[in-house]
């Protein structure tokens, strides 16, 4: 028999039911009401309708089982270390979003209250991240920094337009451009492709630190640039892009040309780091260049998934071809966002966290994100077999060898929490058939979710492991994680065979620990065969 290169799983399954299915029962067969069978319902032994609905429904307690196990073969959200998105809140948040989840943020007459709310929270971001005037900075919460970038590049966009029609110049040709790293996170380079907009992609490398360099990005810079995109905290290493040596260019080249280009911080998640862990760093509206600043509250704001923030200085940078006057339900509001309905429990939820925690909650959090990502980032040097692509143990302005030992976070070289790694040159040396993607296979079999994956183009030669250091990463869960790559890369060593990877598959779990039994082996009565695991 040949086995096919393609098997239909589905119609498989269809095959392989019972041949009684649908016929009339014999009569000794007994059918069992739904209303004693609850688990499932029909559904424990009829296929649930994958590409249409149902002509009959079930019980909304079936509806919740049959869900809540099919959504189990995902991985652990607490195990997820590939991910910034923040995971854990607490119950009383959890109570707050439950009771306002129906709530949207669009029906300012029927929730005042919530629009209250989400006014202080523009006002509070606006103040931590030192605008003229918190009164006179405007901004609107977001889906997350996807939507907020992409209103940041049009706000650029349109006063760039309007800037060339006073001058008397065409806004076709040749057209708008904009300027960002190539290590840019992927909706920075929608916001050019969405809007027409000429995206000019400055190449990144080792001398760069993988980010992007001031200097080489006014090679791209010209007349018809909107403005810079500048990354606070890369989404490949976690490195800051130096915001104030990229304003200090610009306004030099504006003194010789008289250009006038606008930066756009992307801080989706450093905006939520910078202020409280390196409060002196100048990346925000201290730079008079910085027109507008984005966030995410979903990940080191600290709130679940589906809020991000976007904060211009003033009302000059925001155009009022973006400004909505909507006359709706009841009262006259304005709007500037791409999205019109949305969930005001997120809005309320970052509030809770901004109430709760205060500048020294969040400084307590992000200082301790960085301990445990530098623990994590010295043990794998240490080990031998790993070198670290993020800086964040090392010494101010250090990229290369060793970390530091300090107690003050302001010798740290400045960067989010994120841990990026690959084999060291010796290991490769010495081990050239061992493939580092085989470490992401072994550690998502015991669990952990840590991604390999090429840096951006350039150095897409080059991939690296990434561990992000959330605030439920505790140190306990490093300890494990830690052990768990040493003895995997030792294994991966040991083992002499093209089948490394499969052939390391769930042996020696835990070896770092201490035995679970006080007995050697030997000292148990010989064996006689009968199958020994526990029922």
């Amino acid at each position: 028999m040949v086995l096919s290169k393609h098997v239909d799983a589905d119609k498989v399954i269809r095959e392989s039911h019972d041949r009684h299915r649908g016929k009339v029962k014999a009569a000794t067969e007994i059918k069992v009401p739904s209303s004693i069978s609850t688990y499932g319902e029909r559904y424990a032994t009829q296929p649930i309708p994958k590409y249409h609905i149902a002509s009959k429904g079930i019980s909304a307690d079936a509806a919740y089982q049959l869900i809540h196990d099919e959504l189990n073969l995902d991985g652990s959200s607490l195990l997820n270390f590939a991910s910034f998105v923040h995971t854990w809140m607490p119950p009383q948040a959890d109570k707050l979003m439950q009771v306002n989840m129906n709530k949207n943020l669009i029906d300012a007459d029927e929730y005042p209250s919530t629009q209250v709310i989400h006014t202080r929270c523009i006002s509070i971001l606006a103040a931590l991240w030192n605008a003229p005037s918190a009164r006179e900075a405007v901004g609107t919460a977001t889906t997350g920094s996807s939507e907020a970038v992409q209103l940041g590049g049009l706000a650029m966009k349109k006063l760039w337009q309007e800037k060339r029609k006073a001058a008397g110049k065409s806004i076709h040709e040749p057209g708008p451009n904009i300027v960002m790293g190539a290590n840019a996170q992927v909706a920075l380079e929608k916001f050019a492709r969405y809007f027409d907009v000429e995206c000019r992609l400055v190449p990144v490398d080792e001398n760069t630190h993988y980010r992007l360099d001031p200097k080489r990005a006014m090679d791209f810079v010209d007349e018809n640039t909107i403005g810079v995109y500048v990354i606070l905290g890369s989404t490949y290493t976690g490195h800051y892009e130096p915001v104030k040596e990229m304003s200090d260019l610009l306004d030099e080249y504006e003194k010789k040309t008289g250009h006038s280009v606008p930066i756009h911080v992307d801080g989706a998640s450093g905006a939520f780091v910078a202020p409280f862990v390196t409060p002196d760093l100048v990346w925000d509206f201290r730079l008079p260049r910085v027109v507008s600043i984005n966030t995410s509250g979903h990940k080191f704001g600290l709130s679940y998934v589906g809020v991000g923030w976007i904060v211009w200085r003033d009302k000059a940078h925001l155009p009022k071809d973006l400004i909505f006057e909507l006359h709706y339900l009841g009262s006259v509001e304005y709007s500037f966002s791409l999205n019109f309905s949305r969930p005001a429990a997120p809005i309320i939820a970052q509030y809770f966290n901004l109430l709760h925690l205060g500048f020294e909650g969040y400084r307590a959090v992000g200082l301790s994100d960085m301990q445990n990502a530098r623990l994590l980032s010295r043990a794998l040097e240490k080990s031998g077999f790993y070198e670290v692509v993020s800086d964040i143990h090392r010494a101010v302005g250090t990229h290369t060898g060793p970390g530091i030992d300090s107690d003050r976070i302001e010798d740290y070289e400045p960067g989010l929490p994120v841990v990026a790694f690959h084999f060291s040159d010796a290991f490769k040396q010495k081990h050239p058939e061992i493939k580092q993607k085989w470490i992401q296979t072994l550690l998502r079999a015991k669990g952990w979710i840590v991604p390999n994956y090429e840096l951006p183009p350039t150095v897409d030669n080059i991939d690296i492991l990434r561990v992000v250091v959330r605030e439920n990463v505790t140190e306990i869960l490093l300890d494990k994680l830690i052990a768990d790559i040493i003895t995997l890369t030792e294994e991966l060593i040991a083992v002499d065979s093209p089948a490394h990877a499969l052939s390391t598959l769930g042996q020696n779990r835990d070896k770092h620990e201490v035995p679970h039994s006080k007995f050697e082996e030997g000292a148990g009565s010989e064996y006689n065969g009968t199958f020994s695991r526990p029922c």
